[in-house]
């Protein structure tokens, strides 16, 4: 950290303005992605081909006969773990309720660990009502899982999975998780040569669960193709319709990079991270699909805008400049722009305003309310931005509770998801919005995982310049314990907020279930880039091959 000084003249009088600048690791990808193409025929091919696999699959895989459980959940679960399942929505949905409807009340002594375990959490998934109490048919007469159950490997994968779909308060899956991570741990280190083993060492770095959908698909194709009993038909369609949603995302990406570039945030606001590329993952991990194209630009734009905010209001802003540009914000007027100084604040303001002018046009009349209820979220960040300034500006320590009041608007994610509903057109509704907007429960525990997670493994970096204090030093202060205590409690509150967000899916919800879904992504996304580290920041191994397998490496 250094501090930049800049010296001004008015009115004869020198002032100086001395701004804490950090130094951000530039961006690793050049212009990489700046240009990207694939012929209309070969694009069309490709295009037809999954077209027809789909068919086949819908004739051929699931109209087999229902009443064999085992082979309708190996059906289901391939299908979604292949990165398929958007394509088959109707026929998971009708697969599952014949599962939950005909075997929910059924007596499963005889089934084994493998399909009680894989019926649990695809059932889980899809918020059907499945009691936990099913897995005590595995635990002994002391009430500790059987021995036995230690050389089924497969069924001891099966059980880790469906724990991580866990509620608060559910004992037995809490022993299930404690249970399989130890046997499976030693099991990758004695087995190195096992068919499982890599398998349940990417379980073991993450459950699917925590997943981003697309790379567990990357990962689990190539582990599909080396199992005998493959589907010759499933795995030729999951092949290419990655390849070709990575045709697309590639085009996107291409598309935005180029905005990038023409906006000169690079060289116009240099002290402000360089993430485009990173930033298109993170909105690639929440949806993917081929209809919410104008949803993934959208959204990256506007969250590059957010970080460029954020390095604003953090690493570079007097608190004169920072307090003019929040009431800019509120105000929402072009005119203002003039008004603010340095020059690169301006340039930030004007690129804002008018992004949000084209989200409009871009919209149309009818669905124009949705750009309303965005930028106010966007107001709203910029304001708990300020509020963080207005702490460090006035030497202010605030509680743990009372920095949760502006942090857990400050991580974005409440921004972030109600951005994301701007391009999905018919999938929400105003009332999904107006929802968002009274901060519910699961957006809250959403907030929480995002804030926890990112303070636990940056604020050290953070406090390395003036700062405000972060979630970690508020609770040490509060409740007077170390670093080392403060973040495993911020763990243990992580942790139950993915058990929180894995009770909101229960049937029957007055949300949509896109809507569900975009919070359980965004957790998701946190899991890969925050669990061992700031992957945003400081691109790690990681981040960059995510990267890598989505947007740059086809399946062979």
């Amino acid at each position: 950290m250094s501090y930049q000084v800049l010296a001004s003249s008015q009115n004869d009088k020198v002032s100086k303005i001395v701004r804490p600048t950090t130094t951000y690791q530039p961006s690793i990808w050049g212009e990489r992605f700046l240009q990207y193409s694939i012929s209309d025929q070969d694009f069309s091919y490709k295009k037809q081909r999954v077209d027809e696999l789909k068919e086949v699959v819908r004739r051929e895989v699931f109209l087999e006969c229902y009443d064999n459980v085992s082979y309708v959940l190996k059906i289901v679960d391939d299908v979604q773990r292949l990165g398929l399942s958007y394509h088959f929505e109707n026929e998971i949905e009708k697969a599952l309720q014949h599962i939950y409807d005909n075997t929910i009340h059924q007596n499963h002594k005889d089934e084994d660990l493998h399909d009680t375990s894989t019926r649990f959490r695809l059932l889980r998934q899809h918020g059907f009502m499945v009691s936990s109490n099913i897995f005590k048919i595995f635990k002994d007469e002391q009430g500790n899982f059987k021995e036995c159950l230690i050389t089924d490997i497969l069924g001891l994968l099966s059980l880790y999975e469906a724990s991580h779909l866990s509620y608060i308060g559910e004992n037995i899956l809490n022993e299930a998780l404690a249970f399989t991570t130890t046997h499976l741990h030693q099991f990758v280190k004695n087995e190195k040569t096992h068919p499982l083993s890599n398998e349940v060492l990417l379980a073991l770095q993450r459950p699917i669960r925590k997943s981003l959908e697309r790379l567990h698909a990357r990962h689990y194709i190539s582990s599909y193709e080396n199992k005998i009993s493959h589907n010759k038909t499933l795995l030729e369609l999951a092949k290419l319709d990655f390849n070709l949603l990575q045709c697309l995302h590639r085009k996107e990406l291409s598309q935005i990079s180029r905005w990038w570039k023409e906006i000169d945030f690079v060289h116009k606001l240099p002290f402000a991270r360089d993430r485009i590329v990173e930033l298109y993952l993170w909105l690639l991990g929440v949806f993917h699909e081929p209809e919410l194209s104008l949803a993934r630009i959208i959204s990256t734009k506007v969250i590059a805008l957010a970080s460029v905010a954020d390095d604003i209001y953090d690493a570079y802003g007097t608190f004169e400049e920072l307090e003019l540009l929040t009431e800019s914000i509120n105000r929402w007027d072009l005119n203002c722009a003039d008004q603010l100084r340095p020059e690169c604040l301006q340039t930030f303001y004007k690129v804002l305003l008018n992004c949000y002018e084209e989200f409009e046009s871009e919209l149309g009349k009818e669905e124009s309310y949705k750009v309303y209820y965005a930028r106010e979220a966007m107001k709203r960040l910029l304001g708990a931005y300020f509020s963080e300034a207005r702490w460090l500006h006035e030497g202010y320590f605030p509680s743990f509770d009372e920095h949760l009041k502006v942090s857990l608007i400050s991580c974005g994610y409440t921004m972030m998801i109600v951005t994301s509903l701007i391009g999905m057109k018919d999938c929400v509704t105003k009332q999904d919005f107006e929802w968002l907007s009274k901060d519910p429960k699961i957006m809250r525990d959403c907030n929480i995982l995002c804030r926890f997670m990112d303070d636990i493994v940056s604020h050290k970096f953070e406090q390395q310049r003036d700062h405000s204090p972060s979630t970690v030093e508020s609770y040490m202060r509060q409740y007077g314990v170390s670093e080392q205590e403060a973040c495993d409690e911020l763990r243990k509150q992580v942790i139950n907020s993915w058990k929180e967000i894995n009770k909101a899916f229960l049937r029957p919800s007055n949300v949509p279930y896109p809507v569900l879904s975009l919070v359980l992504n965004f957790s998701r996304v946190m899991d890969l880039l925050y669990k061992d580290g700031d992957g945003y920041t400081h691109i790690g191994k990681e981040t960059k091959n995510s990267v890598v397998a989505l947007l740059i490496d086809q399946i062979p």
